[in-house]
Parts: structure tokens; C-alpha cells; sequence
């Protein structure tokens, strides 16, 4: 149908883009749809089966780091997360090569292990770029403007020709008190604005330190001074009813009804035994 965007694998959802359309400030972000998402079942297939540990090469640090993650928790799989970011470390993504070798050291099926790992941004499911730019786009950073900062990022990454980097909105980084921000390679930066956008991209793409001075961790970096405060107590939020009160003066007292008074309808009378009504008599059984 004309007019009509179906979301597919690797393009915005389409509830994203409506609501991008009418112009929505707070309009879900676009999320890219990982592929096959909309490919049935195949219940022909043969059922998932656990690897077999004799039969899958796992480097002996990615086996160690595992083992030792497991032992932490009562259940084993506590430790899936951490265990698919070790993987990640050593392969540089969740490959299957990565989740076959977790899986066979967990005893779990690698299916498991790739649902998980497709839920949570951090796993990398796809090759690895050459840098990451998430930039946050979550509650604190999102009343911030965060959103206008990672549109103005992504139209100067296009306009200075980034490639290979992965530049995208992302859940919140925690660092709420750095609002709006972003990570770069890991490397948290903030407050960042839309001025910042080209010396930002200018400096990803010519592997520069991006904004030294306003990186997490750097020497001279400090959180922005808050807004001054009123002094003296504060003062009580002012609560009233749904349409405001009365105001309790002689002015504006309501005034007296006028006419005669409602014609309301009398108590009914008990209900007689065995009768649903009141006053209704009982028929006679013959």
C-alpha cells in the first residue's frame, strides 16, 4: 500500500516512525530489528541440544573466567551474563563461535544463550564496528535534550562521512548526573550539547580523545555546578481538589436555592414475605 513503511530486519519499527511523523518529542526511538525476527518457527527442526565440552575448543582463560563466574552463584545460569561478556572480551562479539564455547562450559544450549544475548544492548550479536557511540537517550539525559544531541551527532557523522562506527541511542549508562551524555568507546562524556556535535565527530573519526576535560575519569573533569537554591525552608507544595477549593469568605458563599424543594420519592414500604415488591400481595395456590 502507498505510503505505507513496513518495519523490516535492520530498519526502524514502524510504531518508532509513526510517532516520529507527527513530530512527538518523546516518540519511541527507532530500534533496529535483528534479522529473522519475523521468520516462523521451523517445527520440523531438530530440537536444541547442549554442546559437548570434549567436542568444543575453548581458550583455557575464557574457560577459567567462566568456571570461576559460575561458582559465584547458586544456579549456573546467574552467571550467563557476565559469562557472554568474557566471550565478548576474548572474540570482540557474541559470535556463535563464542556462545557454541559458553554454552558448552555452562551446560546450557547455545539458544538460551542467544536470547539472552540479543535482549541486552551491551552483547554485541552483529561483527564489531571500529568505535561505539551510544549516546543516552533515557529519562534524565532524555529531559535534557538528549535526543536533539544524538540527531545533531548522527547528521554531522553523515555529513563528515563517519563509516564503521556503531552511533546509536541507547538505555540508560547511569551516569544521570552528567545528563545528557554519551560513551564513547566506554569513555563516559558529558554534558554534551548540539554545538558539540561536529568537534565530537571530528575527533571519532581522526581517533582523537573526544572532549578531554568532560570524560569521567579525566584529570580535571567535575560535575556541572547545580542551580542555586532559594535559602531558608522550603516552601510546601500547595495542594488543592480537582478544580480548585471553595474560598471560605462571606463574599462568595454559594447562594440559596431558589424554587421548591426536589420533588424526591418517599421510602418504599418492606417487602412483603415471599414477594420481590413492596406491597405485593401473595397469589393464592390452588
Amino acid at each position: 500500500m502507498a505510503g505505507k513503511d513496513p518495519s523490516v530486519a535492520g530498519t526502524p519499527a514502524t510504531s518508532g516512525r509513526a510517532m516520529e511523523e507527527v513530530r512527538d518529542e518523546g516518540a519511541i526511538r527507532a530500534t533496529t530489528l535483528p534479522p529473522g525476527w519475523d521468520e516462523a518457527v521451523d517445527l520440523e527442526a531438530d530440537p536444541a541440544t547442549i554442546p559437548d565440552p570434549a567436542q568444543v575448543e575453548v581458550p583455557e582463560q575464557l574457560r577459567a573466567e567462566i568456571e570461576r563466574l559460575m561458582r559465584l552463584y547458586p544456579d549456573r545460569h546467574s552467571a550467563t551474563l557476565p559469562a557472554l561478556g568474557a566471550a565478548q572480551k576474548v572474540h570482540g562479539w557474541c559470535s556463535d563461535e563464542a556462545m557454541q564455547q559458553v554454552a558448552a562450559v555452562m551446560q546450557v544450549t547455545p539458544a538460551y544463550l542467544s536470547s539472552v544475548a540479543t535482549f541486552y544492548d551491551m552483547l554485541r550479536t552483529e561483527r564489531p564496528a571500529s568505535g561505539y557511540v551510544y549516546v543516552c537517550t533515557s529519562v534524565a539525559c532524555h529531559v535534557r535534550n538528549a535526543r536533539k544531541v544524538y540527531e545533531a551527532l548522527a547528521e554531522e557523522a553523515d555529513a563528515q562521512g563517519l563509516e564503521d562506527v556503531d552511533l546509536r541511542e541507547f538505555e540508560c549508562l547511569g551516569a544521570c548526573d552528567m545528563a545528557p551524555m554519551a560513551s564513547f568507546d566506554g569513555r563516559y562524556v558529558g554534558p554534551m550539547s548540539v554545538e558539540d556535535a561536529p568537534e565530537v565527530i571530528r575527533q571519532v573519526k581522526s581517533g582523537e580523545t573526544v572532549l578531554p576535560g568532560r570524560g569521567l575519569g579525566d584529570g580535571d573533569f567535575s560535575l556541572p555546578v547545580p542551580a542555586p537554591q532559594p535559602e531558608g525552608e522550603p516552601e510546601p507544595p500547595k495542594f488543592e481538589p480537582a478544580g480548585g477549593a471553595w474560598p471560605e469568605t462571606a463574599d462568595v458563599d454559594p447562594p440559596p436555592a431558589e424554587g421548591p424543594p426536589p420533588d424526591r420519592p418517599g421510602p418504599r414500604e418492606p417487602l412483603s414475605p415471599g414477594t420481590s415488591l413492596a406491597g405485593e400481595e401473595e397469589e393464592d395456590e390452588e
